[in-house]
């Protein structure tokens, strides 16, 4: 698998989910996810360190790639591409 410069990634749709506990950032992925079509790019914002294994747990057992995350000013940009 080659290595992807997220900074670079063009994202479908942003989800916010900063200032939200566990388990919100992964409710919000999930229904975010929905609103983008297969072959496009998630991303989601979180300052919950929860969310570091919990995005790319879902991601994985739902069968859709976690492309990585990228450390923002308090928060962390979590990128999943659909692939269903």
């Amino acid at each position: 698998m080659t290595e992807i410069d997220l900074s670079t990634v063009e994202v479908a749709v942003t989800v916010d989910a900063r200032g939200s506990a566990c388990p919100g950032p992964l409710l919000e992925a999930k229904k975010g996810i929905g609103k983008v079509k297969v072959g496009e790019v998630l991303e989601v914002y979180s300052n919950d360190s929860g969310t570091r294994t919990d995005i790319p747990a879902w991601s994985k057992k739902i069968g859709h790639d976690y492309l990585g995350i990228l450390e923002a000013d308090g928060y962390d940009k979590h990128f999943v591409r659909r692939n269903k």
